[in-house]
């Protein structure tokens, strides 16, 4: 069958290359595709990134199955729109990709579920956002609410720090505006201490398939200093998810989580 693999980090250059090995797959296209996977004679690369356009080339392709990578395209509703066409395709849909696609959003879901999280408050006006520094304090973390490419969040030491992350943010607006709100917003939250890990699961709505746990390195220097980035290198499992924390990790935040999208529909 044909296979569109929809991105163009060395995240999809991994999905193609481990797609391509089953016996099911004739052809895997990437698109836009990278060097990577442009070096490769086992994958073509489709220089599209719009929507519309990669689902009009998906059926004029006769694309059997879409596999999606990055967030951008699943919080522009690319799932929504192949599948309004008949196509099948493996992501959220843009309703449930707010999850990712906002951290306000998402902040308000767990907060509306009891599901774990940070204290926090949601801002669009840079006064009470500062106000709220000089009230809390450091070490606070602020965080752009949209999209930003893992580099959305400052986690502020000092209060000179968070304020110009507010400043950076809301009046500046350096990194554009949300996906959801329509103007630049941030969430301000507690600096919570500790090893961070990523632990990723498979839904279908009601059933829940753990996959391997990861660690991704944010920091751009060694020590853990510096600002954060897209990341540094990661590398899986995270042995920082030890049984009893991948048993509490699903009872009180994945399946709540998926309960959660359930009964929000």
């Amino acid at each position: 069958m044909k296979i569109l693999v929809i991105g163009g980090g060395g995240r999809e250059h991994a999905l193609a290359w481990r797609l391509v090995q089953s016996p099911r797959t004739h052809k895997i296209y990437v698109a836009p595709g990278n060097g990577g996977t442009a070096a490769d004679a086992r994958f073509e690369n489709v220089p599209i990134t719009d929507v519309q356009a990669l689902c009009a080339w998906a059926l004029e392709n006769k694309i059997v199955l879409t596999v999606v990578g990055p967030e951008v395209p699943l919080a522009a509703g690319v799932v929504d729109e192949f599948r309004k066409h008949g196509l099948r395709i493996f992501g959220p849909t843009q309703a449930a990709a707010q999850l990712e696609s906002s951290k306000a959003f998402s902040k308000a879901f767990m907060k509306r579920h009891g599901i774990p999280t940070a204290e926090y408050e949601t801002f669009s006006d840079p006064v009470l956002a500062h106000a709220y520094i000089d009230a809390k304090g450091a070490p606070i973390v602020v965080k752009a609410d949209g999209l930003a490419a893992g580099k959305g969040v400052v986690v502020a030491m000092t209060a000179v720090q968070a304020h110009e992350a507010i400043d950076f943010m809301l009046v500046d607006n350096t990194l554009g505006v949300s996906h959801n709100f329509g103007g630049a917003r941030v969430v301000i939250e507690e600096f919570l201490q500790g090893e961070e890990a990523s632990f990723i699961v498979m839904v279908d709505g009601k059933n829940v398939l753990p996959l391997a746990t990861s660690q991704d390195h944010k920091r751009l220097l060694n020590g853990d200093e510096g600002p954060n980035t897209g990341g540094m290198g990661a590398y899986s499992p995270a042995p920082v998810v030890a049984p009893d924390v991948h048993a509490r990790a699903m009872r009180d935040i994945i399946l709540p989580t998926v309960r959660g999208m359930e009964k929000d529909g």
